[in-house]
């Protein structure tokens, strides 16, 4: 058992102001550390400047770049700073594709100094090498490396996990929170922020959280909008929050598609984008939503912020089934869910949810309880116990 750690260093590729899901993560748990007792440092891009301290929070946006340099960087960073933990927070393009961290811990010349090394696998993508290395065993050697070279590693679902486990048994599940807290601004008055974002007070509002690429259904957003209007209802669509995130560059061609279809289906006055707004504004955002839909080509999942911030609001959620067992999700109690490539099914889960209220207000009901499972005090703690396992 070790004693418990005095500092702690977060390896990020973005944080706030960056926008991001890794970004939003990495601050709200490294609020909770702090909380616990231990120092808390992040060592970030030069992007997230000029954060230099963030709720008793040390912010270090030091890295020019992600690539070969980074291990010179990160060397004497942590010689200099001497933390006890140093804990990557892994996303592949947060780290601009680039293997370099993949690789830090494996090099046996290293000279930094020894601290418990961890990595939290936010996705498993697998990073970009050199134009002609497309051989996907040696990409997939540079994600394992990372897998097996840290003391700790951790995934954020059991999908995740159960592919990891292949080559490291002892992979640890902790699921992460929701980003934003369901903390509407003072003096909240639905009709009122209705008005803001240009929703009539009697339409069926559905919401979208999250940035758009091609994985979380954009088109069928607008598909299923389409459908609802065809058959009669007054409905509208909110997407909240940000369009495309820092580290998203490669989705702004997706972005362009779902604003063409919404475009060509005469959609654009019930398409209502707030942008990027504050936590506070993104909570009376949902608040003024009657469903979530959350249309993932890869299912539902803990992984997803947008996901773990609907079940912290509270929302009549619709979505995919997720790529396996989850046992707190059940269709009809938890969630709704539809097949990722079915308009119809997915328009009728919607429209079940906005005709049947008892159905609606038990969704509503059981992703509460649901999402008490996940408070930032309990990630927290359980990153500690995986630190001291």
């Amino acid at each position: 058992m070790m004693a418990p750690p005095r500092r702690i260093l977060f390896v990020t590729g973005e944080y706030p102001p960056m926008q991001g899901g890794v970004a939003d993560y990495t601050r709200e748990l490294a609020r909770a550390m702090v909380a616990a007792g231990p120092e808390v440092g992040i060592l970030t891009s030069v992007k997230a400047a000029p954060a230099l301290e963030d709720a008793g929070v040390a912010v270090f946006p030091q890295i020019e770049s992600w690539g070969w340099r980074l291990w010179d960087a990160l060397d004497a960073f942590t010689a200099d700073w001497q933390p006890d933990v140093v804990h990557i927070q892994f996303q592949t393009a947060a780290f601009d594709m680039r293997p370099a961290i993949n690789l830090w811990a494996w090099r046996p010349w290293s000279q930094r100094p020894r601290a418990l090394t961890a990595v939290t696998f936010h996705d498993l993508l697998i990073p970009y090498l050199f134009p002609k290395a497309h051989w996907v065993g040696a990409r997939r050697w540079v994600m394992d490396v990372l897998a097996r070279t840290l003391d700790v590693a951790i995934t954020t679902n059991p999908e995740d996990a159960a592919q990891l486990r292949a080559i490291r048994p002892d992979v640890v599940e902790i699921p992460i929170g929701s980003n934003i807290s369901d903390a509407p601004p003072p003096n909240f008055q639905r009709a009122a922020w209705r008005r803001h974002w240009g929703v009539p007070e009697d339409a069926a509002l559905l919401c979208y959280f999250g940035f758009l690429n091609a994985s979380k259904g954009g088109e069928m957003l607008v598909e299923v909008l389409d459908r609802l209007i065809q058959r009669g209802r007054n409905a509208h669509l909110l997407m909240i929050g940000g369009r495309v995130g820092a580290s998203d560059s490669g989705n702004y061609a997706y972005l362009k598609k779902v604003e063409a279809r919404i475009a060509d289906r005469g959609l654009g006055q019930r398409v209502h984008w707030t942008d990027h707004i504050p936590g506070a504004e993104v909570s009376a955002a949902f608040h003024i939503s009657d469903v979530c839909l959350l249309p993932y080509q890869d299912g539902a999942s803990y992984r997803r912020g947008s996901f773990m911030a609907a079940l912290e609001h509270g929302m009549a959620i619709v979505t995919t089934p997720p790529l396996v067992p989850y046992p707190d999700l059940i269709h009809r109690e938890t969630v709704l869910f539809a097949p990722p490539d079915d308009a119809q099914a997915m328009t009728n889960a919607v429209e079940q949810a906005l005709q049947d209220e008892d159905l609606r207000r038990r969704l509503e009901k059981n992703a509460r309880d649901l999402s008490r499972k996940f408070s930032w005090d309990a990630i927290a703690a359980a990153c500690l116990r995986a630190y001291d396992a």
